[in-house]
């Protein structure tokens, strides 16, 4: 009996330490105001070299912040009002972003400047919204209003559509897991789909009644977290049971989760955009503990976040015109 309550104690001792660990985590927001006025900063993404890349949507412009020297240089797109939206970084240092208000997607090449325009295909494919790289350098991306899913080679140029099985079902956030398979959020619908990379056929995952997936992020063990805007939760989807487990999420009912992202270590982090300001959550899936922090500018709406190898999360603050990054210090 005596062993067994040691037993019991030492598992206590575990628990607490972590939990006391999450609380002693110390987190940082640097924010950096973007150049141009009212660019409205949109997605951030990680470049080649650790940069952080934005796109800003109201001034036709790529943005790129040295995170050490804390400069901002700005890339012109040269079809006006293009409106770049997502941002996706490749191996080889190019800069890719989705024309949401052209129809086309972009790819930028730092060192010139230049940009290479791929336009979809489908006329009713509109206004391509976030893409993603997978394993073998495809480039997949959403088109919101479209319906659509679309996967671009960037060897041939080659772009071909997916209509998305639900009406209406607004194809937002995108991911890719360890495989390279692509799954995104059905923000019209409560709904994600999972894309073959070979047929492109889309299976759905059915989430809770009236859930509105908006952002989504893979673990490394490639379970699918997602930020459901509509209720105020982040969920949680087992591709491979369809299992859903869901957490309210700190701010209440009305705190529309939105940018998501997950660090190496396995901590998920989010914005809560419903919120004055808007807050950083972290999130630790082996204690489910929350914790939050308020973006210090207000926020403005982080619609997107992007994660380093070093841990960090680069974000965007839409209505404030600035972009940060969160640091955690243990």
């Amino acid at each position: 009996m005596k062993h067994a309550r040691l037993r019991v104690f030492a598992v206590l001792y575990a628990v607490l330490f972590l939990v006391a660990a999450a609380q002693t985590d110390r987190v940082s927001i640097q924010e950096w105001e973007v150049p141009t006025p009212d660019s409205f900063p949109h997605d951030p993404s990680v470049g080649r070299d650790g940069a952080l890349w934005y796109t800003g949507i109201e001034s036709n412009t790529l943005g790129r912040l040295d995170p050490v020297a804390g400069t901002i240089k700005e890339y012109p797109i040269k079809t006006v009002d293009s409106g770049p939206h997502g941002l996706a970084a490749d191996k080889d240092g190019k800069i890719w972003f989705t024309a949401n208000s052209k129809g086309y997607i972009g790819m930028l090449d730092p060192q010139s400047g230049e940009v290479t325009e791929y336009h979809l295909p489908d006329p009713s494919a509109r206004d391509p919204h976030s893409l993603v790289f997978d394993t073998l350098g495809l480039l997949w991306f959403t088109v919101q209003a479209g319906n659509f899913v679309g996967r671009l080679n960037p060897r041939t140029g080659t772009i071909t559509l997916k209509r998305s099985p639900t009406d209406d079902s607004k194809p937002y956030g995108i991911a890719v897991n360890s495989k390279g398979i692509p799954f995104f959020c059905e923000f019209g619908t409560n709904k994600i789909g999972r894309i073959d990379r070979e047929t492109m056929q889309i299976t759905e995952y059915t989430l809770p009644k009236g859930a509105r997936p908006r952002r989504l992020a893979i673990a490394g063990d490639d379970l699918i977290y997602y930020t459901d805007y509509r209720r105020g939760y982040l969920g949680r989807l087992d591709p491979k049971t369809g299992r859903v487990d869901e957490w309210r999420s700190p701010g209440g009912n009305d705190s529309r989760p939105y940018g998501l992202a997950i660090t190496p270590d396995g901590t998920v982090w989010y914005s809560e955009s419903g919120v004055t300001p808007n807050t950083i959550v972290h999130f630790y899936p082996k204690t489910g503990r929350f914790l939050k922090w308020d973006v210090p500018s207000g926020g403005g709406v982080i619609r997107n976040m992007a994660a380093t190898q070093g841990g960090d999360v680069y974000i965007a603050c839409s209505g404030v015109n600035k972009v940060g990054i969160v640091r955690t210090e243990h």
